[in-house]
């Protein structure tokens, strides 16, 4: 009996090394396709329902793109250490919130009006790295296509992603000038600032929505 467990044991601690790949985490590239697939049959199979109720697309949106951002991280690059190192702990708390739901309403109203005419992921780029880049293009209406790219990071193990540049607007920048801005206006009142920040993403859509309307190709 004891010589069946040790080699059982022995079994067990060998086939570790193969049991960690097996289960190792998702690439970046992997992370970006498999999200958008899973993002563009949710919303192909439940359109209807979510025009006439956004609130339940948001939280589906946030169900699948949430667990890929890095919203600590995005978080405190918009705020720069300028403002976050005097930010509460509920301060930042309250901002990753405010940012994470008015995103995803903002760009979710977007995608509610998306045809899926098509998107394509490029190949994988080197990812030995902690941080790397994945692009796509998306194709619009009368065939016009937009690149966009993500900046992913690699935190404790798994690729998150911390920016995105779409035909040409860096969003962490356009994000980070706003904020920086909002709080000139605000006469550097960080609650007033943070409790108006669906404003300053409803301004970052208008930027994004100009953009669009210059294809790349």
């Amino acid at each position: 009996m004891i010589s069946t467990l040790r080699r059982g044991l022995l079994v067990l601690l060998a086939s570790l090394p193969l049991m960690a790949s097996a289960v190792a985490a998702p690439s970046a590239h992997d992370i970006v396709q498999d999200t958008t697939t899973r993002l563009l049959a949710d919303l192909a199979a439940n359109k209807e329902k979510y025009k006439q109720s956004p609130g339940e697309f948001y939280d589906a949106l946030n169900g699948i793109v949430g667990p890929v951002v890095d919203a600590d991280g995005i978080s405190r690059s918009i705020m720069t250490v300028k403002y976050s190192r005097k930010a509460t702990p509920e301060q930042m708390q309250r901002f990753q919130e405010n940012f994470k739901r008015s995103l995803m309403q903002f760009y979710g109203n977007a995608l509610l009006e998306y045809n899926n005419q098509g998107i394509t992921v490029d190949p994988a780029k080197d990812e030995s790295g902690d941080r790397t880049s994945v692009n796509m293009a998306v194709k619009g209406s009368s065939n016009s296509v937009y690149p966009v790219s993500y900046t992913l990071v690699k935190i404790n193990g798994e690729w998150k992603v911390r920016n995105v540049v779409i035909n040409g607007i860096n969003i962490g920048k356009l994000f980070r000038d706003q904020f920086a801005d909002a709080m000139q206006r605000n006469g550097n009142d960080l609650d007033k600032t943070i409790n108006g920040w669906a404003g300053e993403v409803a301004k970052a859509k208008e930027e994004t929505d100009k953009a669009t309307e210059k294809p790349a190709q």
